[in-house]
């Protein structure tokens, strides 16, 4: 058997209404009888409270924040600990993903951020542009150049476009990375 709720609130030096708000918040548990276990209430209340409160003085709770991507390109927060985290703790991993989801956000709403699909799309659409324009070259100015150089136009087609599709093919080997 414990102690009533008043004399528990008088213990931590809040009020009865606070003990009664923490006990339908289920930061702490009484006893089958309605009474309170004191010391096994006030490890629940640290545990399970923002910042424990004694009087009217609030003592600052240290938590360590999770390690893990903060950044806009970061894995996220890291798992809770194992063992049951404090209801402290699972705010801050909270605040850090809203953070974090704020940021990229702001990020996209600044123009900062593209979609990555629609940049890969982009760029193949300007590479296959760039393609094409070189494969029509040779046509375009051989007859140009075999006049200038007084070779026959045919066989200064016929090299130009073999040296072209060499390079474009050297230039298809490249993989460009994209993160």
């Amino acid at each position: 058997m414990g102690i009533s709720i008043r004399a528990y609130a008088r213990h931590r030096g809040v009020t009865d209404t606070a003990v009664h708000k923490a006990i339908r918040a289920g930061r702490i548990t009484p006893e089958t009888d309605g009474t309170i276990d004191a010391d096994r209430a006030d490890r629940e209340w640290a545990r399970n409270s923002d910042v424990p409160k004694t009087g009217t003085r609030a003592k600052a709770a240290k938590v360590a924040v999770p390690e893990g991507g903060t950044g806009v390109g970061g894995d996220g927060p890291a798992a809770l600990p194992t063992g049951g985290a404090s209801l402290l703790q699972a705010r801050t991993v909270n605040e850090v993903v809203k953070a974090q989801t704020n940021k990229v956000r702001l990020a996209r709403l600044k123009g900062e951020l593209v979609d990555r699909p629609q940049a890969i799309a982009h760029v193949f659409k300007l590479a296959r542009s760039e393609r094409d324009a070189w494969l029509n070259w040779p046509a375009r100015i051989s007859a140009q150049m075999a006049a200038k150089l007084n070779i026959d136009p045919h066989t200064m087609h016929v090299a130009l476009e073999a040296a072209v599709r060499e390079h474009l093919q050297e230039l298809g080997e490249l993989r460009p990375r994209v993160d």
